[in-house]
């Protein structure tokens, strides 16, 4: 049974959009200072590569370029947006929030603006957000929801537990409104904090502030423990996206496409092999790419509409896992179809 309300106006994604780095860096460059191998990354993780930002470069400007190929795939000005959600962990500022600097950049005048910090589950958080309130108020017009982060400005690149895995980029997605029937489906969320200082960047919270005391490499570099974040994603992923599918009234099987959350190929492996589909049926680029937390999925996503992986009519599911941890799920009946 569908949860979603049938009388409330359809909402679905029409545009997409993604920026990468221009440097990226090989495992045989990171493994110069790591004691471990090329091939025990690919192994154990199946990345080959991942992106580094520069150090002139912004959190903002990522987010604005990816932005802009979003509006104009939809054929959508920046004036005409209503809402703009930025999902990260890593911003230019503490505060103000970069939704700000994004609407002043792209000279989006009407738009509410926040940021949205639910880790890597962030893009697809931000997604239900902005397509919920459009929903129930139709005068919002359209949103752009945004997954950015700049992971390698918090790692050790001596950490094997961290440097191996992350990333830099941003993806975009408008949304607008649909035909009934269309777009968003239903949405699904789970938290387990049983395990909540697994993944966690501790430096710069009022629990550790910076002022008053020296740079501290415990505190102010992220930590990772992958075993916890491994058995918390196979436990607690799949029961996600299977609500979020009974919400839409279908079963998992029924599902035409998948894109998760790029944190580890092995991973996306495992994880559709319990769900019972094929490799056939997602998109993977975390091997060339890496795990670029929030903006993961929206750049996998943008990749995979432009290589024409998803068609009009495909029930799509799109999935995430978070540090916390918090899990999300939404189902889509895909719209966009190839760029315009």
């Amino acid at each position: 049974m569908t949860v979603l309300n049938p009388h409330l106006p359809a909402v679905s994604i029409i545009g997409v959009g993604h920026h990468l780095p221009a440097k990226f860096e090989d495992n045989e460059s990171l493994c110069r200072n790591l004691d471990v191998t090329p091939e025990w990354i690919v192994e154990k993780t199946g990345i080959e590569r991942r992106y580094i930002a520069a150090p002139d470069d912004t959190a903002w400007g990522y987010s604005v370029a990816a932005a802009q190929q979003a509006l104009e795939m939809a054929g959508v000005s920046a004036e005409q947006l209503g809402m703009i959600i930025c999902c990260t962990f890593s911003g230019d500022y503490q505060f103000p929030p970069l939704s700000a600097k994004v609407a002043q950049q792209l000279g989006a005048k009407n738009a509410q603006i926040y940021d949205l910090q639910a880790n890597c589950s962030g893009f697809v958080a931000g997604l239900t957000s902005a397509s919920d309130r459009m929903r129930v108020d139709p005068t919002v017009g359209y949103a752009l929801v945004v997954g950015v982060e700049f992971c390698s400005r918090y790692i050790d690149r001596t950490d094997a537990n961290t440097a191996i895995y992350l990333s830099d980029g941003a993806g975009a997605a408008v949304l607008g409104p649909a035909e009934p029937g269309q777009g968003i489906q239903a949405s699904a969320f789970h938290t387990d904090p049983s395990n909540y200082e697994a993944v966690r960047l501790r430096g710069g919270g009022a629990a550790f502030p910076n002022n008053g005391r020296p740079f501290d490499a415990a505190v102010d570099l992220m930590e990772m423990n992958g075993i916890a974040t491994w058995k918390q994603a196979i436990t607690h992923l799949p029961p996600t996206i299977r609500k979020a599918c009974a919400k839409a009234g279908i079963e998992v099987k029924a599902l035409d496409f998948m894109v998760f959350h790029q944190a580890n190929l092995r991973l996306i492996e495992y994880l559709v092999r319990k769900m019972g589909l094929g490799l056939d049926k997602t998109y993977t680029n975390v091997a060339t790419v890496g795990n670029s937390g929030s903006a993961s999925l929206a750049i996998a996503l943008s990749e995979a509409v432009r290589a024409g992986h998803i068609k009009n009519g495909d029930m799509v599911a799109l999935a995430g896992v978070g540090a916390g941890f918090n899990f999300a799920a939404s189902v889509w009946r895909w719209t966009l179809g190839a760029p315009r």
